[in-house]
């Protein structure tokens, strides 16, 4: 845990939240990969960090979700095949990191995010996205379910990433990733509870929770709004960035 943490430190974390959820909000992914790593290099354990950081996460996709949902970004279909295997990966996922290590994959996990970052960059600035039904839903939630969970983060990277890159609609699939995380990440930290109880929660997760609250509903404005081949480059983008990063982390 993170003891003693002064008002201008919580301070720091509500900045970091609400610019990870601006964010999150608005490509569907990467409040859970910041906010983990930042946890983790100031000594929190990864279970611990993972638990705290979806605590927050319960909040900021509700009002995220709602958002999206007012600015008609959620495809109500997808929504529901990603957020059932969804909800039971992360049961699954929570499960195993609290029991044991989970870091053996994760250098395959990342290298495969930074190699379909790079495809969804190259595909953003050539213009080259033709929007089509997306085949591979539920095993993709399952598995994006599970790793953010064992990971600390990742439902966006996995889920958003990869239906792109099947052909979903940028702005739909971001609405509608964002909604289903609510579900995920309530059911996720109802387990962090149960296996390790409410110590595992700290200050700086209020900080994320209150900075991540207040930015929730400008992302799903800003999907509304941007090009979608805009979006499927700033996606393909921040994917490469955050993996190469994780990788490096992983490795070193």
């Amino acid at each position: 845990m993170i003891e003693g943490l002064d008002l201008s430190t919580i301070l720091v974390f509500v900045a970091i939240g609400f610019a990870a959820q601006i964010v999150d909000g608005a490509l569907g992914m990467a409040f859970g990969q910041i906010s983990s790593t930042l946890l983790i290099s100031t000594g929190v354990p990864p279970a611990a960090a993972s638990a705290g950081v979806h605590t927050a996460e319960t909040f900021t996709t509700a009002v995220s979700g709602i958002s999206h949902v007012l600015h008609g970004n959620v495809d109500w279909r997808l929504f529901f095949r990603l957020a059932v295997p969804g909800v039971l990966g992360g049961i699954l996922g929570a499960y195993v990191l609290t029991q044991i290590d989970a870091d053996t994959a994760k250098p395959f996990v990342l290298a495969y995010l930074t190699g379909l970052g790079v495809y969804l960059f190259y595909r953003g600035i050539m213009h080259r996205h033709t929007e089509r039904e997306p085949k591979v839903v539920s095993p993709l939630g399952l598995i994006g379910g599970f790793l953010d969970a064992a990971g600390g983060g990742g439902w966006g990277a996995i889920v958003t990433s990869n239906l792109l890159v099947q052909g979903s609609s940028p702005r739909k699939t971001i609405g509608t990733v964002n909604t289903a995380e609510f579900f995920l990440t309530i059911t996720i930290s109802a387990t962090f509870i149960a296996t390790l109880g409410w110590e595992a929660f700290t200050a700086a997760t209020v900080g994320l929770l209150v900075g991540g609250v207040l930015a929730a509903p400008f992302g799903a404005w800003i999907a509304k709004r941007v090009n979608p081949d805009m979006l499927l480059t700033f996606v393909g983008a921040l994917v490469t960035l955050t993996s190469l990063y994780g990788l490096y982390r992983a490795l070193t």
